[in-house]
């Protein structure tokens, strides 16, 4: 029976053979390496704003507390942003005619709000809570990075999925004392004058008051004390102390996808 196909073609179906595995798998490497690149996840990307607002000078230089601007985030599933009033505080008395400043103005004047554009902008089929994970001792700079660092706001984690799946199979090594949750300097260990960081009354939010309002003993026993001064053992009694659920609990899929 004569061949259908020359012997000429054997090096090209050789090549075939061998070749069309290794692209597909070079396509499938180059994708994934592509889904998490900062031009896919928007990672260090400065997102242009109607006010170039620095977080480096409100809270770096100036010490603007974060509960100042966003007052909604230990009790609600949104950070909010702060109203034109807000800003408004400070700036009917410092650079009043600063050409910087004339959107905020005319907001004000208008009475309308300015429209900022979203930096961390997570997808809208998936849920997230910050009051839980501030409840829960889990700090802004693990999600946010050094914010007050920022000249212009970006965003400095991927926020993808996996991303978030990493920190739930571990918590404990994202948890700190929810008296520090907004310092975005804070390190386990010592104090800047070399004494032992304690735990102090903001550390037990939900935990140690008996109901005339005095602490359990289980509270005495643990305020002034030291507190760990390193983040395995801080953590793993943190998430005790917390309640922080088990890694099974908090992979499920029903946390995020409602």
């Amino acid at each position: 029976m004569a061949q259908i196909f020359p012997k000429a073609v054997n090096p090209v179906t050789r090549l075939l053979v061998l070749g069309l595995p290794m692209m597909f798998g070079a396509t499938g490497v180059g994708l994934a390496a592509f889904y998490r690149s900062s031009y896919a996840t928007g990672v260090d990307e400065i997102v242009p704003q109607p006010v170039a607002f620095s977080h480096a000078h409100h809270v770096g230089q100036l010490g603007i507390h974060c509960l100042y601007c966003h007052t909604s985030v230990e009790e609600s599933h949104f950070a909010n942003i702060p109203p034109t009033k807000t800003c408004m505080n400070c700036h009917q008395e410092i650079w009043t005619g600063a050409d910087l400043l004339a959107p905020v103005r005319a907001s004000y004047r208008a009475d309308t709000p300015i429209v900022w554009n979203r930096v961390h902008n997570v997808p809208h089929y998936a849920y997230f809570n910050h009051s839980i994970h501030v409840a829960k001792g889990v700090g802004c700079y693990s999600c946010h990075g050094p914010v007050d660092d920022m000249n212009l706001t970006w965003q400095s984690k991927t926020l993808l999925m996996e991303w978030c799946i990493n920190c739930h199979r571990n918590p404990q090594e994202n948890l700190r004392p929810t008296s520090e949750v907004f310092n975005l300097r804070w390190q386990p260990g010592a104090t800047a004058d070399g004494s032992p960081q304690v735990w102090v009354r903001a550390d037990l939010p939900n935990y140690g008051k008996n109901p005339d309002g005095t602490d359990t003993t289980e509270a005495a026993e643990l305020l002034g004390k030291p507190r760990p001064d390193n983040q395995p053992e801080l953590g793993k009694v943190l998430k005790e102390l917390y309640h922080v659920r088990d890694a099974v609990t908090l992979i499920g899929c029903s946390n995020c996808h409602r």
